[in-house]
């Protein structure tokens, strides 16, 4: 369990919890379903309630030692839920019966209605002496009622019981209406929903009820893995008041490039959040990789977090511009997490990276590098996140001095300098720019620093070589600004010759010309 989820999960005499053993399930609920509490849970057909439901009766056995009653009130047979349960791996056959008893109510409430019922209800809990109740199939039970009042009554004189016994309990139900008569009854209300979001099919859960407690509001989404249900709070919300830490004198890390280090002052801030951005191809890769190489030969640790390039092509690419990548990654100085671009979920990508991170805790000078931003922006159910997400994402980096570079892609042909993420430049202390420029039927590149916060930095652009012989930045604007005003480079070791004075530039030049569309083609290194 990561540290975000068992903050405030202590539990107290006064309020004793049952903790779900669900991941961040008990972080939504700020500890856990209350012992002796009665908790509705609803939702659509599909949407992973009885998933849910015998999740929380497994791991209350597991990890409590409790004892558990499922009551059904449906007409499907026992065998057949069994059946689809036991590709789970949190579901234990073994638990059946002595601990996890299975029984059907369906004949009672059908015959002898609400008192019938609630008959075998007390005679099943005192029996088997539970601690965790579930009924499964609460639409049944309304069926069978006789008025609203009748099954509110119903409902009370449940709450009454299971509260004396101490016995938790849940209603499991596929209405969906927040308004319904049992939830202004219960102690909670949980709502599983099953939903399309463009092409998307998309589970979430929302907490909307929870007395005496206070719980993260709002939709959290919610996966079926073959671990059961696997929840993923929104990210904002779990980091909205990140941990102040103390941490060591920062110390510059650099890329490796003596001259692109010295445009820096000796590289980035530890602890830094870094974007690079430009156009497929000007090199954004490759500088990420280098900032990661760099710190191997440092003795740091590195890892790349991507969604394009898996890591047999990002070697191959590395060793043939001469950065021993493999080397370091073989000796487990570098990791590499590859995330193929398929349908992701946003949050649950931060959670991997982040809980990846924790785990390498107590390695200092760590390197991170995140190749490209837009992957999270892809993975995104609803966009406008996309920048508190990264808000979040990069102060939680921070707080465990992580030192990160991010790239953003910007369009290959595009007439003006337009982030496709704006508020990334808010939320990172440096911006590095990477950008195509054509003279004379040939491209190159130029770099420059657009932003550094704290530190003082060249503003001068600069041409950037990819060569086999590595990568290079020159010693000089010289070359960027003949590119730019269309003039050709005087190379080393040619005799100056006395040339027409250039005519003086029109105001706003390198803004055109830094705004001129790319016409190369393809991503490259």
């Amino acid at each position: 369990m990561s540290e975000s989820e068992t903050e405030g999960t202590g539990n107290t005499a006064r309020d004793p919890r049952i903790q779900s053993g669900i991941p961040r399930l008990d972080f939504i609920l700020k500890g856990g379903l209350k012992q002796g509490g009665i908790y509705a849970l609803m939702g659509p057909p599909g949407g992973g309630k009885t998933i849910l439901a015998n999740q929380l009766c497994c791991n209350h056995i597991q990890k409590q030692e409790g004892r558990c009653v499922y009551m059904t009130l449906l007409i499907e047979s026992h065998a057949k839920m069994l059946s689809h349960l036991s590709t789970l791996n949190f579901f234990k056959p073994e638990f059946i019966p002595e601990r996890l008893y299975y029984i059907s109510g369906y004949q009672q409430v059908r015959e002898g209605g609400f008192s019938g019922l609630m008959e075998l209800i007390r005679r099943t809990l005192r029996d088997r002496q539970a601690t965790f109740f579930v009924i499964d199939g609460m639409e049944s039970a309304e069926q069978f009622s006789t008025s609203p009042q009748s099954y509110r009554e119903f409902v009370h004189g449940l709450q009454a019981f299971t509260n004396l016994l101490g016995c938790t309990t849940l209603l499991v139900s596929n209405v969906r209406e927040r308004t319904h008569v049992e939830n202004a009854v219960v102690d909670g209300v949980i709502e599983l929903s099953d939903k399309l979001v463009g092409p998307r099919a998309v589970r979430e859960l929302t907490v909307h009820k929870f007395r005496g407690s206070d719980y993260l509001r709002g939709r959290h989404e919610v996966e079926i893995t073959g671990e059961g249900l696997v929840i993923h709070p929104r990210t904002e919300i779990q980091f909205a008041r990140p941990p102040e830490q103390a941490h060591e004198q920062r110390v510059r890390m650099g890329f490796g490039l003596k001259r692109l280090d010295e445009m820096l002052d000796g590289g980035l801030p530890s602890g830094s959040t870094t974007a690079l951005i430009g156009a497929p191809g000007t090199g954004k890769t490759l500088l990420g990789l280098s900032f990661l190489v760099e710190g191997a030969r440092q003795g740091q640790h590195g890892t790349y977090f991507g969604f394009y390039e898996p890591p047999p092509r990002l070697i191959e690419k590395a060793e043939d511009v001469g950065l021993p990548l493999e080397r370091y990654v073989k000796d487990g100085s570098i990791e590499l997490v590859w995330q193929p671009p398929l349908e992701h979920f946003m949050d649950a990508l931060a959670e991997q990276l982040l809980e990846k991170l924790r785990a390498e805790d107590k390695k200092e000078r760590r390197r991170l590098f995140i190749d490209g931003a837009e992957g999270f922006r892809a993975a995104a159910v609803y966009p406008d996140r996309v920048p508190r997400f990264l808000s979040a994402l990069t102060n939680q980096l921070r707080m465990q001095d992580v030192t990160t570079v991010m790239t953003d892609e910007l369009e290959l042909f595009q007439p003006e300098l337009n982030l496709p993420t704006p508020e990334l430049a808010n939320v990172v202390e440096s911006v590095l720019l990477l950008r195509y420029v054509e003279l004379r039927s040939q491209i190159y590149r130029l770099l420059s620093i657009m932003k550094m916060r704290e530190s003082r930095y060249d503003t001068s652009l600069r041409e950037f070589r990819i060569s086999r012989e590595g990568i290079d930045v020159a010693d000089s604007f010289a070359s960027a600004e003949a590119i730019l005003s269309g003039h050709g480079r005087i190379r080393n070791g040619e005799k100056k010759k006395k040339a027409e004075k250039p005519k003086k530039k029109k105001p706003g030049m390198l803004k055109k010309v830094l705004g001129r569309g790319s016409r190369g083609g393809g991503r490259g290194r």
